[in-house]
């Protein structure tokens, strides 16, 4: 599977993983979804669940850094100016062969292009939030919120789940 179809795919978990609302609950049962999944897998990871400009959900487990929750803030700041996945961001300036410095003016200081933040889109209201994790490697970071985004809305994530990692 190459980039496009990569893109394709993630276009397609962004159009389908679609919350009836936002709110602490919500953010509450995703970030401990994510959490539980963590930590049956023996992961130490951050979780970030905000409405842009509101943090609703935040854990660092054990065996992270402040270096994650810096990486947490800079991806999510990439969704928050873009609407899209930091994965898909990433994906497309790869494909291009651009850097976000070149291609926005954005500094790698607040934006980072690497999978593991995640538009939270409201059914009649748009994007409003994130879900971000970091800890792992981008793709595997991608892929654990979309399986916990699928645990939570009732998906089947095989569905939507990205196929084997690009030759890039």
């Amino acid at each position: 599977m190459g980039l496009n179809e990569d893109l394709e795919r993630v276009a397609l978990q962004e159009r389908e993983l679609r919350l009836q609302r936002l709110d602490a609950r919500v953010a509450w049962e995703l970030g401990s979804g994510l959490k539980a999944l963590m930590e049956t897998r023996g992961l130490a990871m951050v979780i970030d669940v905000r409405r842009f400009g509101q943090p609703l959900f935040y854990a660092a487990l054990e065996g992270t850094t402040p270096d994650n929750a810096e990486w947490v803030r800079r991806k999510n700041n990439v969704v928050a100016r873009f609407h899209r996945s930091s994965y898909a961001v990433g994906l497309n300036l790869k494909l291009n062969n651009a850097t976000l410095l070149e291609k926005y003016g954005l500094a790698t200081v607040d934006y980072a292009a690497h999978g593991g933040s995640f538009p939270l889109s409201v059914a009649g209201a748009g994007i409003v939030g994130s879900v971000t994790v970091s800890g792992l490697p981008q793709r595997s970071d991608h892929e654990l919120v979309v399986e916990a985004l699928c645990g939570l809305l009732g998906q089947n994530y095989e569905d939507l789940r990205l196929e084997t990692e690009p030759s890039l």
